[in-house]
């Protein structure tokens, strides 16, 4: 795992309050109530706060981005 995977995942169990999401990187964080649409906000924002990446809510579906290594792969594409 490089810095930037354990930033992200860092970042999605502290919004989440979620620690299984570093082990378990392929759940759909929303089927799973892990995620909701407030949170994805925060993360979204979070991620733009932390990596200076910006992703709208509207520009992705939701399918893009429901798992942890899916959001990972997002960010290091707009890097």
């Amino acid at each position: 795992m490089d810095n930037l995977e354990k930033q992200i995942i860092d970042l999605i169990i502290e919004i989440t309050d979620e620690e299984d999401v570093a082990e378990e990187r392929d759940i759909d964080l929303f089927e799973e109530d892990i995620l909701d649409s407030m949170a994805a906000i925060e993360l979204l924002v979070a991620i733009k706060d932390n990596f200076g990446v910006t992703i709208a809510p509207t520009e992705l579906e939701r399918e893009e981005m429901n798992t942890t290594n899916k959001i990972i792969a997002r960010v290091r594409e707009r890097m």
